[in-house]
């Protein structure tokens, strides 16, 4: 099987803004699609380090794409003082 070969379907909802977040991100770095723009954050994100594991009893509607992650809302009122 080659690498280009792609068997699993990933199916996500976004709002709005998300998917302008998307398009504008995609349209930016000239992505050739949808699936290749998010496919290029996925790459990044699992790249990436510093990223908070869930919590225990945190639901899938609780991670959004512009939104803070859970457990960020007591950081940043701890940065503001």
């Amino acid at each position: 099987m080659s690498q280009r070969e792609r068997e699993e379907r990933l199916q996500i909802m976004l709002n709005a803004d998300e998917l302008q977040a998307l398009e504008d991100f995609r349209f930016g770095n000239r992505m050739p699609s949808r699936a290749a723009a998010v496919r290029e954050l996925l790459r990044r994100g699992l790249a990436a380090e510093g990223f908070l594991a869930a919590g225990t009893g945190v639901r899938s509607q609780d991670f959004g794409v512009l939104d803070n992650a859970p457990g960020d809302e007591a950081e940043g009122a701890a940065e503001a003082d």
